[in-house]
């Protein structure tokens, strides 16, 4: 992943005998738009790799497919880009088109999700959420809100609606929620089903999960929109989301910060935060000047509720300064 021998072209520092900077090419495969968490992390891609700010950006959206990112990055290659981000739809089946990449020495950012390589020299360095801490304290604030309404001690049923399986976002919050359930022995985990992380499908398990199951206590729905999908469903089948069951969700964009705050509809939401963008320049500005950069590196992250219960943050003491 050491720069290409011409990188330093893109800084106006090479043979080009002009004192104009060159443009440092971006190419970055994003997983979709399947969510306004999804949206928000490539407007910040958009706002932060610009012309103004010395880059050009080519982006490629792969429509939740593993194959058309493959192609993108291909492409990337092709066009010699300086640097790839690449927001994996899955975890698996990337070392070959890394490989082609290492080998043109084009160093890999991945954003967001992980990948699972044998080799972990295939890419750079990692920019995201730490999901495994979003399931804990999701658990966490449960136990919390249970302990404050005197639930403590009652037999809980919980529903998980995954996202995408097999994507670190996925991987990660259900570990944390599993566990968390499995260490409460009056915790039951009545139902697990993936809600692909959009709010039609979320709303179409959840409906379907609600005719089989008789007694729901809570919800946790890996991502904001398919909460969104589970409130409908839930309100559908004549209950209330957020009283007569506890909706958890994850991603915490405005929306989620309304029901909080305003109709009840989610309990609390955990955040996942999207702008990646920023901390993306400053790895390409390290290596640009020389330097190295940390393989792991976490964005900061928070969880909030009407009444900061938890270690929650109070929802509308945070949404003046919320950016998505």
């Amino acid at each position: 992943c050491a720069k290409k021998d011409n990188q330093t072209t893109a800084t106006g520092a090479g043979n080009s005998g002009s004192a104009e900077k060159k443009l440092i090419t971006v190419g970055y495969a994003q997983v979709g738009a399947e969510s306004d968490w999804r949206l928000a992390n490539t407007q910040s891609f958009k706002d932060t790799f610009t012309e103004a700010n010395g880059y050009k950006l080519i982006f490629d959206d792969a429509q939740q497919k593993q194959e058309n990112q493959i192609k993108a990055i291909r492409n990337f290659i092709q066009q010699d880009v300086d640097y790839i981000v690449v927001a994996p739809v899955v975890e698996t089946g990337w070392e070959t088109v890394l490989q082609e990449a290492k080998d043109q020495r084009i160093p890999v950012v991945l954003s967001d999700r992980q990948m699972k390589v044998s080799d972990d020299s295939l890419y750079l360095a990692w920019v995201g959420g730490n999901f495994l801490k979003e399931g804990r304290d999701g658990v966490k604030w449960l136990e919390a809100y249970l302990e404050s309404t005197g639930r403590a001690n009652d037999q809980i049923n919980i529903v998980d609606l995954q996202g995408t399986i097999g994507a670190s976002a996925q991987v990660g919050r259900t570990k944390g929620i599993v566990e968390g359930i499995e260490a409460h022995s009056n915790w039951n985990l009545v139902a697990q089903q993936t809600g692909e992380f959009t709010q039609a499908k979320g709303q179409e398990v959840m409906e379907s999960i609600l005719k089989s199951v008789d007694k729901i206590d809570v919800v946790f729905a890996e991502n904001d929109d398919m909460g969104r999908g589970a409130a409908d469903a839930i309100k559908a089948a004549g209950k209330v989301p957020g009283k007569d069951i506890i909706l958890i969700t994850f991603d915490a964009g405005k929306d989620a910060f309304d029901r909080v705050i305003n109709d009840g509809t989610f309990n609390c939401t955990v955040e996942c935060n999207p702008l990646h963008g920023p901390r993306v320049a400053e790895i390409i500005k390290t290596l640009e000047a020389g330097g190295t950069v940390d393989k792991i590196q976490y964005v900061v992250e928070e969880m909030f509720d009407k009444d900061g219960i938890g270690g929650a943050r109070k929802a509308a003491d945070a949404l003046p300064e919320r950016k998505y």
